[in-house]
């Protein structure tokens, strides 16, 4: 476990960021297992648990799939900074929070075989694919990040294996029935946790009907605000990319 030691669930949720730069230090055997067994507790419907968790270290297999998963997410970032102009506007200016960003995201790419541990969130579908089935795994990411987060390290969740996903599943032996939901990155971050960049929190809670006002709820006196921006505006905006 890093130096810096365990913190309480809501530290945890208050503090935990997508982390995209990582040591080289590897995730101890128990610390991983905890992680792990963490994601497991995550709720699903009827209890049915239908994740499954691909874990990527350091073995011969998992060598290729990272050189596919750089490859994947080397593309997709590229795609992405130049359809979002993610060098533009205040991208152009190198002290930016879209700059600074930027740059970490390109190291990330470039550097995603070097990273300790992928996990690959799969689910089993017990039924046809329908648009609600990430409700039954992806509170099993949550768990995961928290658990590496109050453990010292850090993760972000990812669905870029989309680019790479049909030799990925013949490298790995994944059935054509098993959904892969998400990427999951983890390592020592390099930086570090904090609070996040939020919005307000009367944006985004409603009382007693669509938009109407939660008088009684108030943001944390030290939380960190975002600008509201706009659902229908999908480009990169300059307040947090926490």
């Amino acid at each position: 476990m890093p130096a810096d030691g365990e913190v309480g669930a809501l530290d945890a949720i208050a503090t935990t960021r997508s982390i995209h730069r990582y040591k080289s230090d590897p995730i101890p055997d128990d610390d991983l297992g905890r992680i792990l067994w963490s994601a497991t507790r995550g709720p699903s419907g009827s209890n049915s648990q239908p994740f499954r968790f691909v874990v990527l270290r350091d073995g011969p297999r998992a060598a290729k799939a990272k050189g596919l998963l750089g490859d994947a997410f080397r593309r997709s970032w590229a795609e992405k900074s130049g359809s979002e102009g993610w060098k533009k506007g205040s991208g152009a200016k190198p002290d930016s929070r879209k700059a600074r960003t930027a740059r970490a995201m390109q190291r990330f790419v470039d550097r995603f075989e070097e990273i300790p541990v992928v996990v690959l969130v799969c689910a089993l579908r017990y039924r046809p694919p329908h648009p609600y089935e990430g409700a039954s795994i992806y509170p099993a990411c949550q768990n995961l990040l928290l658990a590496a987060r109050a453990l010292g390290y850090g993760g972000t969740i990812a669905i870029w294996h989309v680019a790479c996903e049909t030799p990925l599943r013949e490298l790995l032996e994944i059935p054509e029935d098993v959904f892969i939901a998400a990427t999951i990155p983890l390592g020592v971050p390099e930086g570090r946790h904090g609070p996040l960049r939020r919005r307000p929190v009367r944006d985004l809670v409603y009382d007693d009907a669509w938009q109407g006002e939660a008088t009684w709820i108030s943001d944390e006196p030290d939380a960190r605000l975002s600008s509201p921006g706009s659902l229908s505006h999908t480009r990169y905006r300059d307040s947090s990319s926490d």
